[in-house]
Formats: C-alpha cells, sequence, structure tokens
C-alpha cells in the first residue's frame, strides 16, 4: 500500500475546499452536476477535458466561474479553419523602437484555456496545443516559455456537425485525462435556467457574480499534490491494469487503450475519491470515473458501429465482466 503524501488534517481541509469549489461554481450553472464534478477531478488530477455538447449548454460560464473561484486567469480562443498555430501559442514580432524582435506570448499563457469547438481547426492549429498540454512550456522561436502553473485545456466539439470540421488524431486525444459528454437539461432545470436568464437582465451576457472568490492559484496547486498522494491498495491498480488490458482485445474493439490509459485512470480515481470526501481510492472511484477516462482512447469497428453500439456501452460492458475486488 503506497505512503500518503499528506497528513489527515490536510487531506480533511482539502476535502473542505473541493466543496466549497464545487458549492460556488453550482451558485452560476444550473443543473449539470456531473459534469461539475467530472470538471473538478480533471483539475484536482492536473490533467486536461475534452467536453462534447451541443452549443448554449454553459461550458463557458462553466469555465469561467471555476476561474473565479481562485482567481484564476481564463482565456477563451474559437477555433476556427483559419487560425494559425501563432494565434494559439505567440509569436515574434519586430520593434521598430528598439529595432529588436519581442516576444508576444499567446492565449495559452493562462490558467483556465477554453479551446472552443477544437476540430474546427486544421489538425496543425490543433497540434499547437500538444506542447503545452503535456509539458507545461510553449516554444516560440526556439525558446521555451513556462505557462503558470495550475494550467487546463478545457476543449469542446459539437457532437453533431461534421461539414468543416477535422477530427482530433490520437495524440491529440490522448493528452485529455477525461472526455465530458454534456447533454440538455431536465425540464426542472430548463426552467430554473430560463428564469435565471431571463430575470432582470438585459441580452444573455454570462454572469458569474455570485460566484465568490476564496482561494489562490497556489492553493489549487496544494490542492493536486495532496490529490496525487492519496493512498491506493495495490489490488485496485491491478483492478485499473485489467479494465484497460480488456479493452485491448474485446471483440469489436479496433483500438484498445494503451498504459496512458491506466495511469489516466489512477489519477482520475484519486480526484474522484477526494471529490467523495475519502482519503484513499475504492473501487468505485474507478467504475465512477472510467466511462470518462477511457472513451476517447478506444475505437470500435466499423460493423460493431452498424449494429449501433457505442463505446460507452462497450466500456459498460466490461466494466460488468471485471470483477471489482473487496477493498
Amino acid at each position: 500500500m503506497n505512503e500518503a503524501l499528506s497528513t489527515n488534517g490536510q487531506v480533511s481541509r482539502a476535502i473542505e475546499i473541493v466543496q466549497r469549489i464545487h458549492t460556488e461554481v453550482s451558485r452560476a450553472i444550473v443543473g449539470q452536476q456531473q459534469v461539475i464534478d467530472q470538471v473538478l477531478v480533471a483539475l484536482l488530477a492536473a490533467g486536461h477535458v475534452l467536453i462534447e455538447g451541443v452549443p448554449g449548454l454553459g461550458k463557458t460560464l462553466l469555465v469561467q466561474a471555476l476561474a473565479k473561484t481562485f482567481e484564476g486567469r481564463f482565456t477563451r480562443i474559437q477555433f476556427t479553419p483559419d487560425l494559425m498555430p501563432s494565434d494559439v501559442t505567440g509569436h515574434a514580432m519586430y520593434d521598430m523602437k528598439t529595432e529588436e524582435f519581442r516576444i508576444r506570448k499567446g492565449p495559452v499563457f493562462t490558467h483556465l484555456l477554453l479551446a472552443d469547438e477544437i476540430n474546427r481547426a486544421p489538425a496543425k492549429s490543433q497540434a499547437a496545443l500538444l506542447e503545452v498540454m503535456q509539458e507545461q512550456q510553449v516554444t516560440i522561436e526556439g525558446r521555451a516559455f513556462t505557462v503558470s502553473p495550475p494550467f487546463m485545456t478545457l476543449a469542446t466539439q459539437n457532437p453533431i456537425e461534421q461539414e468543416g470540421t477535422y477530427p482530433l488524431p490520437e495524440a491529440q486525444l490522448d493528452r485529455f485525462l477525461l472526455k465530458i459528454r454534456i447533454d440538455y437539461p431536465t425540464d426542472s432545470e430548463e426552467v430554473r435556467l430560463v428564469k435565471q436568464v431571463t430575470s432582470t437582465k438585459v441580452g444573455e451576457g454570462l454572469d458569474v457574480s455570485t460566484v465568490n472568490t476564496f482561494i489562490k492559484p497556489e492553493n489549487i496547486i496544494t490542492l493536486q499534490k495532496i490529490t496525487a498522494g492519496l493512498t491506493i491498495d495495490d489490488r485496485v491498480y491491478d483492478y485499473v491494469v485489467k479494465i484497460v488490458q480488456s479493452t485491448r482485445n474485446w471483440p469489436g474493439v479496433s483500438l484498445g487503450a494503451g498504459p496512458r490509459g491506466s495511469i489516466a485512470l489512477i489519477r482520475a480515481a484519486r480526484a474522484a475519491a477526494l471529490l467523495a470526501e475519502r482519503d484513499f481510492v475504492i473501487p468505485d472511484d474507478v467504475k465512477d470515473i472510467a466511462l470518462a477516462t477511457l472513451r476517447h482512447r478506444i475505437a470500435l469497428a466499423p460493423e460493431l458501429e452498424i449494429e449501433g453500439h457505442n463505446v460507452d456501452s462497450v466500456l459498460n460492458a466490461v466494466l460488468s465482466k471485471i470483477d471489482a475486488p473487496r477493498i
């Protein structure tokens, strides 16, 4: 069994802070509790998320609200077919006064980066995010510039419109810790949403005024360190590896998850445990976050898709087949 990084007092305080973040973000977002949970899992695990859903479901508002809780910087990039890599990372420009080149940093130099409709930009522009997502740095004109932690990319894509889009390559998808699906709100949630947006307001401006700032960016880094030190039994490690390995030889799966999938599942399970107010991981933490962690790491054979199967149904079948250890 691994040694815990933090004392019980630190973990208890971390749990309080995480619950407060959840409460504050929920002030601005109507419903979508599972989405909020999963975004917090990615933040605690120092990972990135790909959010799939139709426009108008509050993705930008969610990121703004989250940034406000810890006084973080927030930047949004609208990905379009004519977006250049330098529009993302920044570039060197010539200063006529000093007769020298100076670096103009791009929007990736932030804490929370919303890459909106990422699949609308060609592969070269998508790839501009690869280095910063993996290495927390950006290379401009041969010089490496580090982004200030915590750094998290939240990319969105529309699941319906295929025309004029560029599918994300496997290398890019693999950089995302989670792929989150955001659905339409329930009837009661939509009524509350409409009331909230239209009550004595002009236009559709995003409102995070009800969200309170109560921690700093460095506190998020501390939370991430505490999360990384939560206890995991060796049997849970075995359980995770069995799940991921099963995706590689499951009937109808043309591409299974690699070792990075196992690593991601452990990281996400730790964060899910902290969100569930525990200082140790149980198999249910793995089950609860497995779909979001693995759904973008496997591909189905065409015949399985023709028969109406999807990735989530296959993953559910894998999870039901593998016995969870008793912890």
